[in-house]
This record gives C-alpha cells, structure tokens and sequence, in this order.
C-alpha cells in the first residue's frame, strides 16, 4: 500500500536566525528526518514533516537588516507560538489552529507587502506556502513556492522547487515534479543536496513508476546516516519484482 506524497516543509525558528549550528546539518543533507520524525501532521492526505532548517542564516549575521529581520522574527514567533488553553505562568498560545493560522497569515503577508524584493520577503511567501500545504490548499501553496522559486536568491529558490516538486506530485502532476526534482539533483545548492532531492523524487514515484524508483533507491540505501536509512524505509515500501 503506498502512502501519500509528502510535502517538506522547511521552517526557520528565531533562535536559528541567531547560529550557524543549522547551516552545517543543512549542508549534509536530510538531518532533519532525524531530528523532526515526531513533527508529522496530517492535512488533506498528504503527510508534512515539519522541518526546522534554517534559510541563510549567514545573511543574517554582521548585517544591516534590523528593521526586516525584526519584522521576520516577529512572524515567526506567531507561527513558533503553540495551541491550546492558556495556563498560567507559560507562553502564550493561541486558543485554535484556525486562529493561529490566520494570524501567521497576516504577520508573513504584511512582511511580504513591505519588504517585496528582499530575501526576507521572500522567505515570508516560502511561508505562506508553506501554511496552505498545512492547510491542504495546494494551489496556493504552488503560487508561492512557484514564486520564491523563481525570484528567491538561489538557496531559497532550491528549498522552494524541493517543496514544489511535492506539491506536484500531490496534484497529480508527476512530469512536472519529476522535471524540477532532477533539476535539483543535477544542481544541488547548500540548502538542498542531490541526495535530499533523489529521496523526494523517489517517494513521489513509487506509486507510478516503481521501477524507476527503486533504481534510484539501489544507490542510495547503503549510504551512511540517514539517507540510507530513509532510503531503506522507501524500499521496503515498494512492490515485490
């Protein structure tokens, strides 16, 4: 039985605007299975790992971007900030998801609208995207991953084709998916290894193309780490020769 196409979708939590602790996981890859295998939700079908990597956290550091860094932090505290009744003494949290969502909404739009052009800009509409594939709304979300990908500074733009890449093939849309995966592989970026994308792209065909799939997965299931590992848990999911 296969399971749903996933969507990858890659946050930046205000503490990581502050390290370079994320940049080096980034850099080998799918560390981030590893360490978010529990942040799985489930929206329309498709299974989203929440991911936190970090989007160029070097930008950030010895800069002159307070006001749009201020700006950006501010969103993400929104969407870091957790649900459910409030309590005493802890963190404030919103009282649904839907309210939560709304409000991440707002916060990530008004830095798009006001910093249209700029990286953080454009990390706010990577975003966006990111919130309607939670949400299901899959054509929302490939406008702004369609968009990051083609404006977005070159390592923005690979983690947006990763996610897009996904998101076709959730549409049904698997020549396209299949197309900008192996662009991908062909030009990895610090942000999106080849590896990290042969793993999307091989998950993607193993309900229509299972062949094709486990060749890609014969080269990379006896790799060290965690690409093999994922690698492994793909294989096994795919149909008797």
């Amino acid at each position: 039985m296969f399971h749903s196409p996933e969507v990858f979708v890659a946050r930046i939590t205000r503490k990581e605007l502050k390290t370079d602790k994320f940049a080096l996981e980034v850099e080998h890859g799918l560390t981030f299975f590893e360490q978010h295998q529990k942040e799985i939700t489930r929206y329309g079908g498709i299974v989203l790992v929440v991911a936190a990597v970090v989007f160029g956290i070097r930008l950030y550091l010895g800069h002159q971007h307070t006001v749009r860094e201020t700006a950006l932090a501010k969103a993400i505290l929104v969407q870091e900030t957790g649900v459910g009744p409030a309590v005493q003494g802890a963190s404030a949290t919103f009282p649904t998801q839907q309210v939560k969502e709304e409000a991440a909404v707002k916060a990530f739009s008004d830095v798009k609208k006001s910093y249209a052009g700029h990286d953080e800009g454009e990390i706010a509409e990577y975003y966006l995207g990111a919130i309607r594939a939670d949400q299901g709304n899959l054509g929302e979300a490939e406008k702004s991953f369609q968009e990051v990908a083609q404006k977005g500074d070159e390592k923005y733009a690979s983690l947006a084709k990763l996610s897009l890449g996904q998101v076709y093939f959730a549409e049904g849309k698997p020549d396209q998916a299949e197309k900008i995966l192996r662009e991908l592989i062909a030009h990895p970026t610090i942000f999106v290894s080849a590896e990290q994308a042969q793993i999307a792209l091989a998950r993607g065909l193993l309900p229509s193309k299972p062949a094709e799939s486990r060749k890609i997965l014969d080269g990379l299931r006896n790799r060290p780490g965690t690409v093999g590992q994922v690698a492994l848990t793909l294989y096994s999911e795919l149909p008797p020769q």
